[in-house]
């Protein structure tokens, strides 16, 4: 039965790529065409497949159907809250989760540090979106005519010293992120807060989350808080993959 499934499911990756002939289905598989016959059958009963006038076959509408409904019913914050913990534990500070919705950035999840000191933010609550990490993450992955019309509508609070400026420092800052795939926000908001994040991504490619991880001077400085980097970075893909239904490689599960 297991061998059953296994060769059906291999179908649909197979018309993924275009429409194929039973003939096609059967030698990828390695099956006689009267088995590859019975498993397209009954895949096309439940509307996975469909045979087209040329007698190839294709992927069904209800395929699309079904994959557009488990994206709907996708809880970013659920899949994401255990390694958002796991994080936390091994380093020690604050965890965020923030998405982007109708023009703001909210945090939906936090696991607070370890240590006294506790941040201001709470789930449910704007952040400084012309500062923030997350904000530039989830910013930096919209299309650009929607970017643009957003960075010309925002205020630019000069938080410290070292908060962006206007539209245009925004928008090279925002570059930068979308080249290198991490953002930070090194006393941009709080002069003694740090924060250095990274994107989740959905099954498209496309961001639909931000994480970072945050933490005062007095605890740590910048230069320390950019080590947990390339940490921040694999439980931001940990969480993509599961997210997204991919299956990790082996460099991601070594």
């Amino acid at each position: 039965m297991s061998q059953t499934v296994d060769r059906a499911l291999s179908i649909l990756p197979l018309l993924a790529e275009g429409p194929a002939d039973l003939g096609q289905v059967a030698d990828r598989l390695g099956v006689h065409k009267s088995t590859a016959l019975r498993l397209l059958r009954t895949l096309h009963e439940h509307g996975l497949v469909y045979r087209q006038t040329d007698q190839r076959y294709r992927l069904g509408a209800r395929l699309f159907a079904l994959a557009q409904e488990a994206v709907e019913n996708l809880d970013v914050r659920e899949i994401a809250h255990p390694h958002l913990v796991e994080l936390n534990e091994k380093c020690g500070h604050t965890v965020h989760l923030a998405v982007y919705e109708e023009n703001e950035v909210l945090y939906i999840d936090k696991v607070e540090s370890r240590y006294p000191v506790r941040m201001y933010s709470r789930i449910g609550k704007p952040v400084a979106i012309t500062v923030a990490a997350v904000a530039k993450l989830l910013l930096a992955d919209l299309p650009e005519p929607e970017l643009r019309a957003l960075v010309e509508k925002l205020d630019y609070p000069r938080y410290t010293a070292r908060s962006t400026p206007d539209a245009t420092a925004f928008c090279a800052e925002l570059a930068k992120v979308r080249e290198q795939g991490w953002a930070t926000d090194l006393g941009g908001h709080e002069e003694s807060i740090n924060c250095v994040g990274a994107p989740v991504r959905g099954a498209d490619g496309r961001v639909v989350a931000a994480m970072s991880v945050s933490a005062p001077n007095v605890v740590v400085s910048a230069e320390e808080l950019l080590t947990l980097l390339p940490l921040v970075r694999r439980t931001a893909d940990a969480i993509s993959r599961e997210y997204s239904g991919s299956t990790p490689t082996k460099e991601a599960r070594a």
